[in-house]
């Protein structure tokens, strides 16, 4: 945006700001947020602190201060912009999705900074890494972030110098980047955010822990899962018996072999429709020493490339339409179009502060301001056609009612019990009962034939083989 543009909304910037007063100790502190995030909203094209200062006509220091050393609470203003979204844009089917960013940075002195992939730069490079829950929409028209955290490395920052000179405190350690985003999605439903379904990347869809952990906070899932991940499509005897890759069960298993493979419209392209080709059976999986399940294994092909496949696991209910999950499943954009704006248009990687509180607040207010960004760009979608959705969206066209009536269900579901519970409104079970974790149902009432394997009941749009 340009200056003046910034201050025609600046009445909407300055009431939606205020929603954020008391996380600030002082009036001046306050008037920094207020620089920091026009800094970032306008058109620089590097939005680090020396220019956002110059911009807003304020000595460099102030604002280095204020993200560094100034006291006020970084994790209050997180938890106010939850709240708010939770408050103005709760959604019972929205999807939280979890994903992680590379920050490039040069030199060793920047908090947690270390060598890792990094996905901004394509290799291995010199990184800070964050660990992001994003919110969006079922129709994903409302995307926003919702949390950020700096990872700590498991190795070479043991030093205790090292740390603080790099305001690091001591109750920052190493923890896997699936318990970080565990954490995130506990504090998002503590401070009321409702979400409906919890997507992640294969990294996060292959931990045994992670899974149990969303389970523990009773949340539906679908998660992206390698190809090598071993189960089975019935309730075997005991954990040691004879599992299979998920590659070969849906290869030549009989379960699979035995259904076709349903067509979904997943979205149109400036290349033409994209299509996946899908197929889903219950999955049992080995946990230490027990066997849990059912959930369902999905399995999606390209229909161009047949050789592109991608492998799912979901704990929906018996019942939730197949083009829901698939739906789901193929959701993941609305966290890449966050990270690309708050990347591209807020300066995300911009920082240029070396301590660790500075570095995280950056995170926050970059969110603060992505939350103003995104209800902007709602309310003047409003004023549009369906036909200026955003490009990218990833859509299945539903039947009209469709996404209603799971959204009644799934409701009634999470009012008796979460996401494993049995019953349904309206009383009808569709296909096999999904059974609690830990009390799976037997392969005599799971059932092998094409039409008991296409459990979910496929709704969608078909598109003509």
């Amino acid at each position: 945006m340009t200056v003046q543009q910034i201050r025609a909304l600046g009445p909407a910037l300055a009431r939606y700001l205020g929603e954020f007063d008391d996380c600030f100790g002082s009036f001046d502190t306050r008037c920094h947020l207020m620089q920091y995030v026009q800094g970032q909203l306008s058109d620089l094209q590097r939005k680090s602190v020396e220019p956002i200062a110059h911009l807003m006509e304020v000595p460099p220091r102030t604002l280095q201060e204020f993200l560094s050393l100034s006291h006020w609470d970084h994790d209050r203003l997180r938890d106010t912009l939850q709240r708010v979204v939770a408050r103005d844009h709760a959604e019972p089917e929205a999807i939280g999705i979890i994903d992680e960013s590379g920050h490039p940075k040069k030199g060793t002195q920047t908090a947690c900074v270390h060598r890792e992939y990094c996905g901004a730069s394509g290799k291995i490079d010199n990184c800070v890494m964050s660990v992001h829950l994003s919110y969006a929409s079922f129709d994903g028209r409302f995307r926003t972030m919702i949390d950020s955290d700096v990872y700590m490395p498991e190795k070479g920052w043991d030093d205790r110098e090292r740390r603080e000179q790099a305001g690091i405190p001591d109750t920052l350690v190493y923890r896997p980047k699936y318990e970080i985003a565990l954490e995130q999605v506990r504090r998002a439903l503590d401070n009321g955010m409702h979400l409906g379904w919890l997507l992640a990347d294969e990294w996060y869809g292959q931990k045994p822990a992670f899974i149990e952990g969303l389970e523990r906070l009773g949340r539906r899932f679908v998660l992206v899962i390698p190809k090598n991940l071993m189960g089975w499509l019935y309730e075997p005897a005991h954990a040691d018996a004879t599992r299979g890759e998920v590659r070969n069960l849906v290869r030549w298993s009989r379960p699979m072999l035995r259904q076709p493979w349903v067509s979904f419209h997943v979205k149109d392209t400036n290349k033409g429709a994209m299509v996946w080709e899908v197929k889903a059976a219950p999955f049992w999986m080995k946990r230490g020493d027990q066997v849990v399940g059912p959930y369902w294994l999905v399995a999606a092909r390209d229909r161009l490339d047949p050789d592109d496949l991608k492998y799912f696991l979901a704990n929906a209910a018996a019942g939730v339409p197949l083009e829901v999950v698939v739906h789901v499943a193929f959701s993941r954009w609305p966290v890449e179009r966050c990270l690309e704006d708050e990347k591209s248009e807020l300066g995300l990687s911009h920082f240029e502060v070396r301590k660790y509180p500075g570095v995280l607040r950056h995170l926050r207010i970059t969110q603060v301001s992505h939350l103003f960004l995104a209800r902007q760009t709602r309310r003047l979608r409003g004023k549009k056609s369906r036909s200026d959705d955003l490009p990218g969206s990833r859509r299945i066209t539903l039947p009209a009612g469709r996404v209603n009536v799971e959204r009644r269900r799934s409701a009634a579901s999470a009012r008796q019990g979460g996401p494993h519970h049995s019953q349904h409104s309206g009383g009808e079970r569709r296909g096999p009962r999904l059974a609690c974790q830990g009390s799976p149902t037997s392969t005599e009432d799971v059932g092998h034939s094409p039409e008991e394997t296409s459990l979910l009941h496929p709704r969608a749009e078909r598109v003509a083989l």
